[in-house]
């Protein structure tokens, strides 16, 4: 007698003897991608999910691509972009031949670097406090009060600066006088608006960050620190040996992210709080400003689409350099 047992045993090993049937190409690049059936279907239903945002970035970062030929080009609206003269390189020349180059790629690296820098260190720090009080009552105010200037516009932002820097009438020019010293003409002197710009833009920004920090602290179990307490650590040992650490992965990501776009300033910062004064681009003039004045007093789209390539040229240099550096010191921490 054969039983269920052997029955099962031979009618597989008869199936493994059955020639099986090649997968097609396709099929082996989305099994290579998505693993197995199971894991194909569960995974198509997330993309799925996906593919509203899949879509809205093709449209308006992967379609404007084609673009990139008006660098070229001479462009000539009444030609259109495949009717207009190519003239390579000259764009380039043009742009890099001007007094303006050297400023604007200047003066858009060191205050990314600077933006970037402060940025990662006070929201690190708000995050660590906001942490300490998380199970306050008073918590969701402070992150509220937090979050709140990354709504507004910069262009309100700038009546605000005005009051407190005017020349005449302003409230520092008048703390100034109260102690008897002179007024500062802040807006024609240069000098002082890095300063004013990375405080704009802490006062910006630092709610954002310090969230997604505080979430990353969130996430790191209570028993570490239960067990540092046991340990005898105090709260700074806590911070240092497991807060930080356990952030690294994340701080490195955002980092590299934020050099991705390190030549692409924010056109509302540096264009509305110095009003656009001239007196002051020797510091506040970079990139984006440069363009859209390119394109608004002089009309030149080509040289603006030159200098915005150079922007993301650059831009992907760097992020794939950072990228590259990080993976020499520890491959998990990459992006890819």
């Amino acid at each position: 007698m054969i039983n269920e047992e052997q029955l099962e045993s031979q009618a597989a090993t008869a199936n493994s003897r059955q020639p099986q049937r090649p997968m097609s190409n396709a099929r082996r690049i989305l099994q290579r991608i998505f693993g197995n059936e199971r894991e194909l279907k569960t995974n198509l239903s997330l993309l799925s999910m996906s593919l509203p945002g899949i879509i809205l970035l093709f449209v308006f970062a992967y379609l404007p691509m084609l673009g990139i030929v008006i660098a070229f080009k001479d462009y000539r609206f009444n030609l259109g972009i495949l009717g207009s003269e190519w003239v390579g390189f000259q764009n380039f020349r043009f742009l890099f031949g001007t007094d303006a180059a050297f400023r604007i790629t200047r003066n858009t690296l060191l205050m990314n670097l600077l933006f970037i820098s402060t940025t990662t260190v006070c929201a690190l720090a708000v995050a660590i406090l906001m942490n300490e009080a998380y199970r306050s009552r008073m918590s969701k105010y402070y992150q509220t009060m937090l979050f709140f200037p990354y709504f507004i516009s910069w262009v309100i932002v700038s009546y605000f600066v005005f009051a407190f820097l005017n020349g005449q009438t302003g409230l520092v020019n008048q703390w100034v006088d109260a102690l008897g010293l002179d007024r500062i003409a802040w807006y024609r002197s240069p000098e002082y608006w890095p300063v004013i710009l990375v405080l704009a833009n802490l006062w910006n920004g630092i709610g954002f960050s310090s969230i997604i920090y505080l979430a990353g602290i969130l996430g790191i179990s209570p028993e570490l620190f239960e067990a540092a307490k046991i340990d005898g650590a105090g709260k700074l040992q806590q911070v240092r040996y497991i807060t930080l650490p356990m952030l690294y992965p994340m701080i490195i990501i955002l980092t590299l992210l934020a050099i991705g776009r390190i030549f692409h300033a924010d056109f509302g910062l540096f264009f509305f709080l110095p009003r656009d004064n001239p007196l002051l681009y020797s510091t506040t003039d970079v990139i984006d400003t440069f363009v859209y004045r390119s394109l608004v007093e002089l009309g030149e789209i080509s040289m603006a689409a030159a200098a915005g390539f150079y922007q993301s040229f650059v831009g992907f240099l760097l992020v794939v350099g950072a990228n590259w550096v990080v993976r020499r010191v520890n491959e998990d921490y990459a992006l890819y």
